[in-house]
């Protein structure tokens, strides 16, 4: 009983322990942005105008990253985003996503690319060689519509440069209705033939907490090819110059994920590309793809917005794993899929947690049930093993050999409830990574004040409830024989509320639900064997 209850003690602490270290790193302080920092263009090969083949791509040149404030720009809006383009360099510098809150002030659209308002975050591209114009040229920002009109599909914001040659090339943005999917496309007849494009993000480290106690998710360059699939790379990893990656591929795409949303550019498979990662100035990274220009012509689409995971599926291919799931996501991304499916049979995230810790519960039914059985005869006999520890206190041996006589003699296996436990664990962990990765749950409603399952209860009504619960279940469960013990098992409904005042209020429900039904099926197994007695 006594290693039992250790061993038990000692899986919940290691539970705490990995949460509470992810806590840690995830609201770890990030260098503040520089005002203005450098960054570099991909360039062509020493001697060449343009690259004869997408080789590796060298540092080149440094330019300043944000416009001067007379540099023009373009405001442009759909039923999907408010965006703005700037004349310098022809960058996508702002991007509201209408359909999703801020995080602080729930009246704000959500901004996910920034000129430096809140951070650094820019959607950028040009033309590969000496005299093409890029993202530090001065584009011409023709006229056009700025929104999109009822009855309209898309909208397009078009650009005009000059090269050193006097060839004009265009860029243009097309906006679709319904849609986060940007074309970026260029036009440049007179580029001669082997002329490269680049697309690229470009981004500050900087990590916004999530407001509550929880391991971090991702935030950082990824990428994915049929080849080598998808791959991640740090800002520190880049910044030491160790970020590994695919570096040429026939396919792929290349992103900048951050938890619940991810911009990427997803170029067609066939043209041969390169992949680049860079630190480009002072805690400013950049990863992008470089293409060629077919007959003077390339459209590359540029996805960001909301990592809703049925969707992205459908966008590219691989693209539905830029969502954290952490370590465990072989038991997470099927756990989501099974509440997406409750969620489109109920309507509402709250009763598709519910649904779902039933249908866990149920999984777990048998190994459950061995766990209290287990429990439920430990807890009659042990006012004997009381009576055992005082006639042997001052021979531990020969205490262990009676207890263990005891144990045969009730058919009892003092550690028969220690697997059903340790196997449902990383099942709660799992779930809380797919809770907390998830963007469907970000403002998701539940019912009366629950109005955001990814964030912690404002009134911390469900925590309360959750621990009321774990206290109910310490008291169902046999009380140890050392006196410490049985203090340290009170104890732990205290530190468990504790902790999850601060958890995402969906995962406080699935463990709430789950302690209830827990209650219910241990009660009725200690009636039956206690009847049965």
């Amino acid at each position: 009983m006594d290693n039992r209850r250790l061993i038990l003690l000692m899986v919940f602490l290691f539970s705490l322990f990995m949460l509470w270290d992810g806590w840690q790193k995830h609201n770890q302080p990030k260098p503040a942005v520089a005002a203005a920092a450098d960054q570099s263009v991909p360039a062509a090969p020493a001697n060449a105008p343009v690259p004869a083949a997408p080789g590796a791509v060298p540092v080149a040149p440094q330019g300043a990253v944000t416009a001067a404030p007379s540099t023009p720009s373009v405001e442009v809006k759909t039923d999907m985003v408010a965006a703005q383009i700037s004349a310098q360099g022809g960058d996508l510098i702002h991007l509201e996503l209408l359909k999703h809150a801020a995080d602080e002030d729930k009246s704000k659209h959500f901004l996910l690319f920034d000129n430096g308002s809140e951070h650094t975050y820019l959607g950028q591209s040009g033309l590969v060689g000496e005299g093409q114009p890029n993202h530090k040229s001065v584009w011409t920002i023709l006229p056009g519509e700025r929104e999109l009109r009822d009855g309209q599909d898309s909208l397009t914001v078009e650009l005009e440069a000059t090269t050193a040659a006097g060839a004009k090339v265009r860029k243009s943005y097309t906006f679709h209705r319904g849609s986060y999917l940007v074309d970026v496309a260029f036009q440049a007849p007179g580029a001669p033939a082997g002329s490269y494009a680049y697309f690229q993000i470009t981004r500050d480290g900087k990590v916004k907490s999530s407001g509550y106690m929880g391991a971090s998710t991702f935030t950082g360059p990824a990428l994915y090819t049929e080849k080598d699939k998808f791959q991640k790379a740090t800002f520190e990893d880049i910044e030491k110059g160790k970020a590994k990656h695919a570096d040429k591929a026939g396919d792929g795409w290349i992103a900048m994920v951050q938890h619940y949303f991810v911009s990427a550019w997803l170029p067609a498979a066939g043209p041969n590309r390169e992949f680049y990662t860079r630190k480009i100035g002072n805690d400013l990274y950049s990863a992008g793809v470089v293409l060629p220009l077919d007959g003077g012509k390339i459209s590359v689409p540029l996805y960001s917005g909301p990592q809703e995971q049925d969707k992205l599926k459908t966008i590219a291919p691989g693209l539905e794993l830029v969502v954290d799931y952490g370590w465990l996501t072989v038991i997470a991304a099927p756990l989501f899929w099974v509440l997406e499916v409750l969620h489109k049979l109920t309507g509402n995230w709250g009763w598709a947690i519910i649904l779902l810790t039933v249908g866990i519960k149920a999984v777990f039914f048998p190994l459950s049930a061995a766990s209290y059985k287990s429990m439920a005869k430990m807890k009659l006999v042990t006012p004997k093993l009381q009576k055992l520890k005082e006639t042997y206190a001052d021979d531990r041996a020969r205490l262990n050999q009676e207890m263990m006589e005891l144990y045969k003699r009730e058919k009892i296996n003092p550690l028969g409830g220690c697997l059903p436990i340790l196997v449902q664990i990383p099942v709660f962990i799992a779930l809380y990574w797919s809770l907390l990765g998830a963007v469907e749950m970000r403002n998701a409603p539940w019912l009366f004040w629950i109005t955001d399952l990814s964030a912690k209860d404002p009134y911390y009504v469900l925590p309360l409830l959750m621990g009321v619960s774990m206290l109910i279940q310490t008291k169902l469960n046999p009380t140890p024989p050392d006196p410490v013990q049985a203090k340290v098992m009170l104890f732990m409904p205290i530190l468990f509320t504790g902790m999850f005042l601060f958890f995402p209020s969906g995962l406080v429900l699935y463990w709430t639900v789950n302690n209830i039904l827990s209650i219910a099926q241990q009660w009725q197994i200690s009636r039956a064997i206690e009847g049965a007695k």
